[in-house]
C-alpha cells in the first residue's frame, strides 16, 4: 500500500511517498480502507521528534482517519466488512490503509460525509473537553476564542454557539475572523502577529474589553500562547476560565497576580492524556459530536484537500500557519 513516510526528523519536507506492506489486523483489531485522514498540529510535532511519543520509523504521521472497514480480527464484535468508521490512530493515517483497535472506532451514519466525520475527531474533541469538562462552559457565558480560525479554535466557536455562550472570536487577520463568523462568533478582535509590544498589548487589550463586554470573558479558550496571552488573561470575568489548549504563538509567561486578582483559574486541557485517562469519556464525546453533526448543530469547515501525493504540502499548510480549518489528505 502507498504511505506518506517519515524517514528521519524533519519538516513536512522530509516526508517520502513510499510503500508498505498490507497491514492485517490481530485479534480485537480492524483493517479499514483510508478515505480521508485529518491533519494537525499533532502531526508536525510528530515528524520531528517533539511529540510526547516517538514512533519507530519509517511511520506514516496522520492520527485521524475516516474509512470503510475492509477486516476484522478474531474477536471483533460489532464492526463488518464494508462499515463506514472514523477512528484515533495517533500515527499512520496518511496511507490507503491502516489497522485500529475495534474499541477505538465509532460508525459513521450514512447522512454524515465520511470526510466531515474524519474532521471531527481531535480538533472538535479537544474543543469538546476543554469546553464542556474543563472550562465548565454555561448557557450565557462570554466565551473568547483566539486563533478562530484552525481546526480547534472554529470547533469551539460551533460548540460556544451550540451550547448557548455569547463567542468572541480573536485571530490575525481580518480575513481570518470572516472564517469564525461564518461558525457563528457574535462579535471578533485581530491581534497582531509576532511580537506585539507594550503599547500594542495596551490596544490589543482595549479591543477584547470593548467586544467582551465590562465584565469580561467567563471562558478563554487559548490555542495561541504566545504574546497574546496576557492581554486575554486581562480581560477575565471573576470566577473564570483560562484553558491553556496550545503555543502556537509560544509558551507565554502569565502573571501570577493577575490570577489572583481576577480570581480566575488557569486550566491546562492535555486532550491526549485525557484521551488515555478516560477512554470511555472519549468515546462518549466522540460519539455526541457525530450526532451533533448528524443533526447539523455543528460541521467541519475543511479548508482543503490534498492527495496523498500532497501530503507534505498539506502539512506545510500547518506549519506556516496558513490553515484556515481543517485540512484533509484524501486517498481517492
Amino acid at each position: 500500500m502507498k504511505a506518506l513516510l517519515s524517514h528521519c526528523a524533519g519538516g513536512p519536507e522530509s516526508l517520502e511517498l513510499g510503500e508498505l506492506p498490507e497491514p492485517q489486523p490481530a485479534p480485537g483489531q480492524v483493517r479499514v480502507r483510508v478515505q480521508a485522514c485529518a491533519l494537525g498540529f499533532p502531526d508536525l510535532l510528530l515528524i520531528q521528534d517533539q511529540y510526547q511519543v516517538r514512533p519507530p520509523r519509517p511511520f506514516a504521521p496522520g492520527g485521524e482517519v475516516a474509512g470503510t472497514v475492509e477486516a476484522v480480527g478474531a474477536g471483533v464484535n460489532g464492526l463488518s466488512p464494508g462499515d463506514r468508521v472514523i477512528g484515533l490512530c495517533f500515527w499512520g493515517g496518511m496511507a490507503q490503509q491502516v489497522v485500529l483497535d475495534a474499541k477505538q472506532c465509532i460508525p459513521v451514519p450514512e447522512d454524515v460525509a465520511l470526510d466531515d466525520a474524519a474532521a471531527l475527531v481531535l480538533s472538535h474533541v479537544t474543543a469538546y473537553y476543554a469546553l464542556r469538562d474543563r472550562g465548565r462552559l454555561r448557557l450565557g457565558d462570554v466565551l473568547l476564542v483566539t486563533g478562530a480560525a484552525g481546526g480547534v479554535g472554529q470547533a469551539a466557536v460551533e460548540l460556544g454557539k451550540a451550547w448557548g455562550a455569547r463567542v468572541v472570536a480573536a485571530a490575525s487577520s481580518v480575513e481570518k475572523l470572516d472564517d469564525a463568523f461564518a461558525c457563528g462568533a457574535d462579535a471578533g478582535v485581530v491581534y497582531p502577529s509576532g511580537v506585539i509590544g507594550k503599547d500594542a498589548a495596551k490596544a490589543l487589550g482595549q479591543s477584547l474589553k470593548q467586544a467582551l463586554g465590562s465584565d469580561g470573558a467567563n471562558v478563554v479558550l487559548d490555542v495561541v500562547g504566545g504574546e497574546v496571552a496576557e492581554p486575554c488573561l486581562r480581560q477575565m470575568a471573576w470566577d473564570g476560565r483560562y484553558l491553556v489548549v496550545g503555543f502556537a504563538g509560544g509558551v507565554p509567561k502569565l502573571p501570577a497576580n493577575l490570577v489572583l486578582l481576577r480570581g480566575c483559574q488557569v486550566v491546562g486541557v492535555s486532550t491526549g492524556e485525557w484521551m488515555a485517562r478516560n477512554r470511555a469519556g472519549f468515546m462518549a464525546a466522540v460519539r455526541e459530536l457525530v450526532d451533533m453533526c448528524s443533526r447539523g448543530m455543528v460541521r467541519p469547515r475543511i479548508s482543503r484537500r490534498l492527495s496523498l501525493a500532497q501530503g507534505a504540502e498539506a502539512l506545510g499548510l500547518l506549519a506556516r500557519r496558513e490553515a484556515r480549518g481543517k485540512v484533509l489528505v484524501t486517498m481517492e
